[in-house]
C-alpha cells in the first residue's frame, strides 16, 4: 500500500508523547529520534534512519504514543494511516493476524520489563532505599539496648557488634551501615571517632529519638496509602515554622497550641532566615495536619495544631529526606 510523504526539518515534532495514535512511519530519507519527556527537556532512547518503521505497535492495541518522535535532521516519512491498514489487516489468515499479535504484545511486555529494570537501577542508586533507611537504623538502635555501654551522655556501641548484626542477621552490606553512621552523625543522633586499622568508636548521642524514627517510619511504609500522613519536601519549611512559633506558646491540656500566623509572616525573615506566608500551610490543612485558619483579634489569622504531632513530623520528615538523598 502505498502513502502520503511529509516532510519534516530538523527538530520538528512527528508525533508527540501521549498523543492519540492514527498512523505508523516509514523512515525514507534523514534521522528521525524516539524521546520521551524528563523535567522540562528530552531524552534520546533511540535513532532511526531510513528504511525504519515507526509508530507501529500502537496499530494493534490503539493506546497512546508511549514516546514522541523528532526529526533529527530533515527527513522525509511515509504516512500510512491505521484505517487503510485495518482494512488490509482483515484479509490476513486468522493464524497470521493471531502471531503479529502475540509478537506486538510480547514486546509491550518487554518494554514494561523494562521500565521496570530502570527503576530498579535508580532505587539502587539511592544508599538509602525506605526500606534500607528503617533496617539500618533499627540494627543501630538494637544494638544500643543489648550491648551499648553509658559513656558521658551517650551509649558507646562496639562496632564489631554493629557490622556482625548487619552481615549475618540483617544481610544488609557494611559500607551502607557506614554511610548510615555517617549520615547519622551529621544529624547529631550519634558521634563516630575513627581509631584507625578499621577500628571505629561509635557513641549513640539520641537513643530515644532513633527508636521512634524506626517505629514511626516502619509504620508508615506497611500503612495503606490511604491512611499514610505523607509530608513533601515543599511543605517541610512551612512544618518547621509552625514547630518553632509553636515550641513559643503554651499548649492546652490536650497539646493544642495556637500560632499566630499573620506574625509569622511578618517575622519570618528575621526569626527563620526566609519568607513565609500565610498561605504555605493550605496543604496541611488539608492534609488535617493542622486545623484550619481561623481569624483572630484585628483580622489575624491564627492556626491550632496539636505540637507533639507536628514535633514528630518535622524532625522525623528532615531525617527521611535527608537519608534519602544520600547516593551509593
Amino acid at each position: 500500500m502505498s502513502g502520503q510523504t511529509r516532510e519534516l526539518k530538523k527538530g520538528e515534532l512527528l508525533f508527540r508523547e501521549g498523543d492519540q495514535s492514527d498512523a505508523m512511519y516509514v523512515i525514507k530519507k534523514g534521522q528521525i529520534s524516539v524521546v520521551k519527556t524528563k523535567g522540562a527537556g528530552e531524552v534520546e532512547l533511540a535513532e532511526l534512519g531510513a528504511g525504519a518503521m515507526i509508530g507501529e505497535m500502537a496499530f494493534f492495541d490503539n493506546k497512546p504514543r508511549s514516546a514522541g518522535a523528532r526529526a533529527k535532521s530533515d527527513s522525509t516519512v511515509i504516512v500510512l494511516p491505521f484505517t487503510s491498514l485495518y482494512a488490509q489487516f482483515k484479509t490476513f489468515p486468522e493464524w497470521l493476524k493471531a502471531m503479529v499479535k502475540n509478537v506486538n504484545g510480547k514486546l509491550r511486555e518487554a518494554n514494561a520489563k523494562i521500565k521496570n529494570l530502570e527503576r530498579e537501577t535508580a532505587i539502587d542508586a539511592t544508599a538509602f532505599a525506605p526500606h534500607m533507611i528503617t533496617r539500618l537504623c533499627a540494627i543501630i538502635a538494637l544494638v544500643g539496648f543489648k550491648s551499648g555501654q553509658k559513656e558521658g551522655d551517650g551509649i558507646a556501641l562496639p562496632y564489631s557488634i554493629l557490622r556482625n548484626y548487619c552481615i549475618q542477621i540483617f544481610q544488609a552490606p557494611t559500607n551502607k551501615l557506614d554511610r548510615m553512621l555517617e549520615a547519622l552523625q551529621g544529624f547529631g543522633v550519634l558521634k563516630v571517632d575513627d581509631l584507625g586499622e578499621g577500628r571505629k568508636k561509635v557513641t549513640l548521642l539520641r537513643h530515644d529519638f532513633l527508636t521512634g524514627f524506626v517505629d514511626w517510619y516502619n509504620e508508615y511504609l506497611f500503612k495503606e496509602e490511604s491512611k499514610r500522613i505523607t509530608i513533601t519536601e515543599k511543605e517541610l519549611p512551612a512544618l518547621k515554622g509552625l514547630l518553632f512559633y509553636g515550641l513559643k506558646g503554651k499548649p492546652d491540656e490536650s497539646g493544642i497550641v495556637t500560632v499566630n500566623l499573620t506574625d509569622m509572616q511578618n517575622n519570618s525573615m528575621k526569626d527563620l532566615g526566609r519568607l513565609f506566608s500565610v498561605s504555605d500551610t493550605d496543604s496541611l490543612a488539608e492534609k488535617k495536619v493542622v486545623q484550619d485558619k481561623q481569624s483572630g483579634e484585628g483580622g489575624a489569622l491564627t492556626q491550632k495544631f496539636n505540637l507533639k504531632e507536628i514535633e514528630t513530623l518535622a524532625y522525623y520528615w528532615e531525617l527521611v529526606f535527608a537519608l534519602s538523598k544520600i547516593t551509593s
